[in-house]
């Protein structure tokens, strides 16, 4: 197989995966079933090494079959595959366009060894110990989810609400808006630095991150010293040209010595079809001695060489994993705000209806734990097995869902957190567990989840309209799905009525803490459990009575 059809199958295959991995983190709408979101995240190798440590299931073997690949093919999972290597590879190839034609060109350099394999030793070392600070930040495919996640995403969600106004203007509703929700500004200040260093070594070092930073491409290049099929040089026909090295992104190619760093060779195949001799070869050591031998006899009997020799056998990989497919469409919650003319504040889709706070809140809220999401077990265990690729925060129909910065420590950073100022916990949703691709959130029947206590709520009286103004409020009642917050006479006026808590059935789901009006300090918050308990069932006649009302969720 030529070395042009090479190229032009890996470029194919890796336009799948990326566009596959876009549409996933892209998909505002949800409109993508779980299924499918599975199947393109299935191959990516950290994901699925803690997938299979967590949940030990033969459907989380697809780090298996990275390994199989790179001992027969080479790093094709950095080349085709992982959608971070991909971006790298648009980024230095739109940037090559508009530099002068001698800095567009790559040329040799000596690997980081000592840099690179000392990363990959203390990123195991930090994960055995029990950190996966590492591992989240350097981990590519997590590394590109949160690129997309913070950055284009909010950009297509503009788009669309433009796109909607215009419509709307000539009574096409095709689109509806849909509000951007920001990220806390040391998080995206934080991916925004790693970005940063992504792009510049894109920009002028080509896949410099994959070969020196990145601890999955140092792994998969050790096994590529293993490999069946390789770029090879063969010695006897090569003129020293340097076109495939100034073609090699990977900076592998020791053109003067005639030698490939397969450690760091990509097997992108764009060195192939720039050698005019085709004294570069993508194929076993069997092949080239073949070709060697051939070349001697040319040049003993003065014969023009038979390049059908030069063909091989290569082997297809199956990408039909990242293929994309929309056969389902979920509706995303708005939380637009409006101010009715009585003064009730409504949240539009939701059934909110609150009264307005007019006096500030005083008392801060006491958290000693963050909530980490439903399927987590407990923060410890979330923390060690999260990668922090925000799949689960774009899956989240509620929004609830936020990367954190510090709220769980270093250890936690950039891991998502249940942020109830944002959204709250849809009592019948297990979105964000069916689609977690490393097992930090478990799977959990949809009656189980109902009665997991993620946390429980905690009411402040000095903070509560009801006590600071003397109006009726019972927001934090009403909305709550379990009717943990009951209301009670309240003592300095017995025509009101005061939010109280029932530690016992309360499930922290949020609804109280996001219906409730004040600012800036809430009246009711959801204290986090350190380990997920279960919550004893709420009475029937209080679920049926939630039931008969406008229930939000």
């Amino acid at each position: 197989m030529g070395g042009s059809l090479l190229k032009k199958i890996r470029v194919v295959v890796s336009l799948v995966f990326f566009t596959s991995f876009l549409l996933v983190f892209l998909d505002f709408r949800r409109m993508i079933p779980e299924d499918i979101i599975n199947g393109v995240t299935w191959l990516q190798f950290i994901p699925s090494v803690l997938k299979f440590l967590n949940v030990f299931t033969l459907g989380a073997i697809g780090f298996v079959v990275v390994i199989v690949l790179s001992l027969i093919f080479g790093r094709v999972y950095c080349s085709s595959v992982c959608p971070l290597g991909i971006m790298q590879d648009i980024i230095s190839w739109f940037s090559r366009k508009f530099k002068k034609k001698r800095a567009r060109y790559f040329k040799f350099s000596k690997p980081h060894n000592k840099l690179r394999y000392g990363l990959l030793i203390l990123t195991v070392l930090a994960f055995i110990t029990g950190s996966v600070l590492l591992v989240n930040l350097l981990d590519p495919y997590s590394n590109f989810g949160r690129i997309i996640t913070f950055f284009l995403k909010p950009l297509v969600i503009w788009f669309n609400n433009f796109m909607s106004f215009l419509l709307g203007k000539v009574n096409v509703y095709a689109l509806f808006p849909v509000e951007v929700k920001s990220v806390p500004f040391m998080v995206f200040l934080l991916q925004l630095g790693i970005l940063v260093v992504i792009g510049w070594m894109s920009v002028f070092h080509g896949r410099l991150f994959c070969n020196t930073l990145c601890p999955v491409g140092t792994f998969l290049g050790f096994l590529s010293k293993f490999s069946v099929f390789r770029i090879r040089f063969d010695k006897s026909s090569c003129t020293h040209c340097g076109l495939c090295g100034m073609a090699c992104k990977a900076s592998c190619l020791d053109v003067k010595e005639q030698l490939v760093d397969v450690t760091r060779c990509i097997s992108c195949f764009d060195c192939l079809p720039v050698c005019s001799t085709t004294s570069v070869i993508y194929g076993t050591k069997k092949q080239l001695k073949k070709l060697e031998t051939s070349s001697q006899k040319v040049e003993t009997s003065g014969d023009k060489p038979d390049l059908s020799k030069r063909k091989f056998i290569f082997g297809t990989i199956a990408f039909a994993f990242g293929t994309v497919g929309v056969t389902k469409s979920q509706s995303r919650i708005q939380l637009q705000d409006t101010l009715k003319p009585d003064g009730l504040q409504v949240k539009k889709d939701t059934g909110f209806v609150t009264p307005v706070a007019t006096l500030q809140s005083t008392v801060p809220e006491d958290r000693e734990f963050p909530v980490c999401p439903p399927g987590g077990t407990s923060i410890d265990d979330f923390n060690y097995r999260c990668t922090a690729c925000n799949l689960c925060v774009n899956a989240c129909p509620s929004d609830v869902l936020q990367p954190s910065f510090f709220e769980y420590g270093l250890k936690g950073i950039l891991q998502p957190r249940m942020d109830y100022w944002k959204g709250f916990c849809n009592f019948e949703c297990t979105r964000c567990m069916d689609v977690c691709p490393t097992g930090a959130l478990l799977p959990i029947e949809i009656e189980t989840k109902k009665l997991t206590q993620l946390g429980i709520a905690k009411f402040i009286k000095d903070n509560c309209i009801v006590h600071t103004e003397k109006t009726d409020c019972g927001a934090c009642s009403e909305h709550c799905p379990t009717k943990a917050v009951k209301m009670v006479p309240y003592e300095e006026d017995d025509r009101l009525v005061i939010p109280e808590v029932d530690d016992k059935i309360c499930i922290g789901c949020g609804a109280c803490e996001f219906a409730c009006p004040t600012t800036p300090f809430k009246a009711i918050f959801v204290n986090g459990n350190s380990t997920h308990k279960i919550a004893e069932k709420p009475k029937e006649e209080a679920i049926q009575k939630s039931a008969d009302e406008d229930f939000p969720f």
